[in-house]
């Protein structure tokens, strides 16, 4: 399926694309997961390293449709945005985690014809990136991360949540059993976040905004309406596990969030800085920067891609 894009003027007179050209994909791996991912092909290719979009936990590629409708990167790198399995359309009711996502994210490069891409994650998706490039360094010409979940810079309740991932890991293989036997939600719902994310942006300037943004994407319960509940949980066990911080050699970008909502922003700046070849940048938010600062983050990484 491709959807054609068209140009506009807005009313400066500046031209602007209203809409993007891409052709989605549906891939069968080795397992039976059907990947869903979608992909720009730039109308004026230099030979830039293609983009890799990632989204976070409980999310799907919807998280880049406002990033790569407003992106001028679009015009001369191939784009790739993906579902991860257990997300979106890339529906899987078995087991995940960062080494399957980053496995499978290897298996639509190759399939694309993509030998060294510039991988771009949110949240969980970050970590997914830097599993992605321990595992894969040849694959990788470089990384940006945006509000990477680091362990050890975790705060209030995902901090907690490290001492139960034996209760998770338990509570997701009873889950699965019982949906080896039939007993699992027959339909879960679609979630749009480009429309999801203008919604929330309009409360933000107004009174109690930042706290109903923090109530509804952080609800467990909206959640839950999108994704299977044990892989749900399973993006909670992957989310605070360590990451092979120390095998990343290719450089990268660290868009961090300077709230405290899920992590430490003083820790999690300072172990970034403290690896090579790495650029830290803060941004004024709670945590969801996609949302909160769309045209801060999307000109940060197309500075940072551009001087390179």
């Amino acid at each position: 399926m491709r959807r054609c894009g068209s140009v506009r003027r807005d009313a400066g007179g500046a031209r602007r694309r209203c809409a993007v050209m891409e052709s989605e994909h549906a891939y069968e791996a080795r397992d039976g997961a059907r990947l869903a991912y979608r992909r720009w092909r730039a109308p004026e290719r230099t030979g830039s390293a293609p983009l890799v979009l990632i989204h976070g936990a409980a999310s799907n590629l919807t998280r880049w449709s406002e990033f790569l409708g407003g992106t001028r990167l679009a015009r001369t790198r191939d784009i790739v945005r993906l579902d991860l399995r257990g997300h979106g359309a890339s529906r899987w009711r078995g087991p995940t985690s960062l080494e399957s996502w980053s496995d499978d994210t290897a298996a639509i490069l190759r399939r694309e014809g993509i030998g060294r891409a510039v991988l771009v994650g949110h949240c969980l998706g970050a970590n997914v990136a830097v599993t992605f490039a321990a595992r894969r360094p040849d694959a990788v010409a470089g990384l940006v991360l945006v509000e990477p979940m680091l362990s050890a810079a975790l705060v209030g309740r995902l901090r907690r949540l490290r001492r139960f991932v034996p209760l998770l890991r338990a509570a997701i293989a009873v889950v699965r059993w019982l949906n080896r036997a039939g007993l699992h939600r027959r339909s879960l719902a679609t979630l749009d976040l480009q429309a999801l994310d203008r919604a929330f942006r309009a409360r933000l300037a107004e009174p109690g905004g930042a706290e109903a943004l923090e109530r509804r994407y952080a609800s467990v319960c909206a959640d839950l309406r999108i994704m299977p509940t044990a892989g749900y949980l399973q993006d909670l066990v992957e989310t605070v596990r360590p990451l092979p911080l120390a095998a990343l050699r290719a450089p990268f970008l660290a868009l961090v969030s300077t709230g405290r909502t899920f992590v430490d922003p003083v820790r999690t700046q300072a172990i970034l800085s403290g690896l090579p070849n790495g650029t830290v940048h803060p941004l004024r938010c709670r945590h969801w920067i996609p949302t909160e600062a769309p045209a801060e983050m999307r000109t940060a990484i197309e500075a940072w891609l551009e001087e390179r």
